[in-house]
């Protein structure tokens, strides 16, 4: 590969002697070169001035071919004109890789168990190092707060670039706030993370590459929200801009002569109405007015960008215009392209799992199908890691259905705490999660803070079938026409037909509840239904028993509340109270009136998010949102297992994983940017 130099202002203030070529670090061997101000990377002139070097840059050579399939983007010029002036140098795992291949990810569907292979393109402002503790740079240079917490400032990078190589600056971000997030026309309703005690920020460019959050109340957990989430808190001005109607006089009429109502139209045709970053792009719902379109897709910061998708699959290549080198002055990412195929069939994607067809999965890799697969590790070429997980399999009743008779049954609290205690938590771990998982109730936080008590993860988990029998007598849940199965208190069948996926529920599982529930006399019907089926039917409010992975360390909860108020989760989630959330994004004008113990929750999630991290306040705050949350057993849990990682033998610089966890987003703290495929 053909090395250049790219001079900078850094680079100049070094002694005045002939530099060496750079050694190339790497975590495994530092070859005397001192550690960054944070780990495993460095600015470009920290590297330089801590390795008495000059860094030259070289590029995949496959670069140019790989960027005649990005629709719209012109010929590439030097690699010297696309890298940001001081790119984000990475020091490579164990080595420096080499460039090429295809990395082959497996999906359930569009928008179903995708989230594991979005995180390996993923970038944002800022992220977790691998130890899940330490926020550190990436799209930001640099960042910092005010002493209250009510003013985050970003530093950009100058010189970075779009993957149409665009300039990326300040006022992308300013875009993404104030005319997407807080545009009503894209996203109907703000959500928590981009407003501060409920008020929507004040977001300004104080030049092209200084961002500053203005925010109406502390919160200190916005920066946490960029570290651990999806939410990528800019957009490109350059390309959406040119049909919002906010920004472009003829914007509307520019949509219309491509086949759109107008702007937003148009807008929505690639960015969706939500802030989610998988919705399916123009290749799979503009038929034909694709051809008209500037782009197949929206450019991307990310490392590598959408190229092809159909109904079977996506497939994406390398963004030629990466912020990242490696020590040895290489752009990353190594591997040139990325390859999504949708199987729906649990079977089927075991099936592609044992063959060895599959690069790197951790999402709905069930802790059920382990045994089979560690017996093929050796002749599918691949490995198979289990590790510890955040997020368990939780239950919850649609306490805002809407039948009344069952919602009166739903929300009482006896009612709850019975189906809680008819659970046999101890059988679940044994068949289910082979003896490896701990029976827990859920609490919000996961893994609860040290200062919490932690009495809370066993509340009312013993298994007591009696007792259940005797709380649902209580409440008027008796069998009253002889058949041995439990009617409504006003007479009707009592029947909980419970649909589940899964991709968030082992169908042993959904199994062994509904056998223990009916063992109590409350008949339970169990069906499995794919994802996108059952979160349809939450959405419309259909449902009678929910079920999803439900947990959340305590920095993340900061900057995002979706665990603590209605509904209590997003799209993706468990949501069993979407009529309180109704009721309070209408002010009361629809839907049903929370009870008081949840306006006290959310009271105190708002004391905990405007704390400074640490305080007694704060403090005090969580462990009162954790008894309020778990004392009234509104989400139940079963049993806190860990969870298979997979991966090709040959996929290397792929460090121990912590957890197999979505709540730091999976991959992104492990840096799949500089992972590559051995020959």
């Amino acid at each position: 590969m053909k090395k250049l130099l790219l001079t900078t202002a850094a680079a100049m203030v070094l002694p005045s002697l002939a530099l060496a070529a750079c050694p190339a670090v790497t975590v495994a061997d530092a070859q005397g070169v001192a550690a960054g101000a944070y780990p495993q990377q460095y600015d470009l002139s920290e590297f330089q001035t801590a390795a008495s070097c000059e860094l030259g840059f070289a590029e995949n050579p496959a670069l140019a071919e790989l960027n005649a399939r990005i629709k719209g983007n012109p010929d590439l010029p030097p690699l010297a004109e696309r890298l940001p002036a001081e790119p984000l140098v990475v020091a490579p795992y164990e080595a420096v890789g080499s460039y090429g291949g295809t990395f082959e990810a497996l999906s359930n569907a569009t928008e179903s168990g995708t989230s594991d292979f979005l995180s390996v393109r993923h970038v944002n402002l800022v992220r977790y190092s691998d130890d899940l503790q330490t926020i550190v740079p990436n799209v930001a240079k640099s960042w910092e707060w005010n002493a209250d917490f009510t003013q985050l400032t970003v530093h950009l990078r100058k010189g970075h670039k779009w993957s149409d190589g665009a300039p990326f600056t300040a006022e992308d971000v300013v875009f993404w706030y104030d005319n997407l997030m807080m545009d009503t026309n894209v996203i109907a309703e703000a959500k928590g993370y981009a407003l501060a005690g409920d008020e929507p920020m004040e977001v300004v460019a104080l030049d092209d590459t200084t961002v500053q959050f203005n925010l109406k109340a502390p919160k200190p957990g916005l920066l946490e929200t960029f570290a651990a989430t999806y939410v990528q808190p800019f957009l490109p001005k350059h390309f959406f801009g040119q049909f919002h109607p906010a920004i472009t006089a003829d914007a509307d009429q520019k949509a219309k002569d491509l086949g759109y109502e107008g702007g937003y139209d148009l807008i929505k045709a690639y960015y969706g109405n939500s802030d989610w970053m998988d919705t399916p792009s123009p290749m799979l719902t503009a038929g034909d007015k694709l051809a008209g379109l500037p782009k197949n897709t929206t450019p991307t910061l990310e490392s590598h960008i959408l190229v092809e998708e159909t109904a079977e699959g996506r497939q994406y290549v390398a963004n030629p215009y990466f912020f990242m080198v490696d020590t040895a002055g290489n752009q990353l990412p190594y591997i040139n392209e990325l390859n999504e195929n949708y199987i729906g069939d649990a079977e089927v994607r075991n099936l592609k799992l044992i063959n060895g067809e599959v690069t790197y999965k951790s999402q709905a890799v069930s802790l059920d199908s382990a045994p089979l697969l560690l017996e093929n590790q050796e002749k599918g070429g691949y490995k198979i890691d289990i590790k510890p997980t955040i997020a368990m399999t939780t239950l919850a009743f649609n306490v805002t259905h809407e039948d009344e008779a069952q919602r009166a049954v739903f929300n009482d609290l006896k009612f709850r705490t019975a189906m809680s205690v008819a659970i046999d938590r101890n059988e679940l771990n044994e068949t289910v999660y082979f003896g490896m998982g701990q029976p827990q109730q859920h609490v919000g936080f996961s893994p609860l803070p040290e200062f919490i008590d932690g009495k809370w993860k066993g509340h009312e988990i013993g298994f007591d079938p009696e007792r259940a029998k005797a709380l649902l007598d209580e409440i008027g849940l008796v069998d009253q026409d002889g058949d041995g199965m439990r009617d409504l208190p006003g007479g009707g069948r009592f029947l909980l037909n419970w649909q589940f996926a899964t991709q968030a529920t082992p169908a042993a599982a959904a199994e062994l509840i509904a056998r223990n529930w009916s063992d109590v006399g409350v008949e339970t019907q169990i069906k499995e239904v794919t994802s996108d089926e059952y979160r349809s039917a939450q959405s419309a409010n259909q449902l009678q028993v929910l079920s999803w992975v439900a947990g959340q360390p305590a920095g993340t909860s900061l900057g995002d509340n979706q665990l603590w108020v209605p509904p209590y989760s997003d799209y993706f989630g468990i949501r069993p109270a979407m009529g309180w959330a109704e009721y309070l994004s209408s002010d009361g004008a629809a839907g049903i009136e929370p009870p008081v113990w949840a306006k006290d929750l959310m009271a105190d999630l708002a004391t905990y998010q405007s704390s400074v991290p640490g305080s007694d306040a704060s403090k005090a705050a969580a462990a009162s949102m954790v008894e309020t949350m778990t004392g009234n057993l509104l989400i139940l849990g079963t049993v806190l297992a860990p969870a298979p990682i997979y991966r090709d033998a040959a996929l290397k610089n792929v460090p121990e994983f912590k957890t197999s966890s979505y709540e730091y987003y999976r991959t992104y703290p492990y840096r799949p940017q500089q992972w590559f495929l051995a020959e």
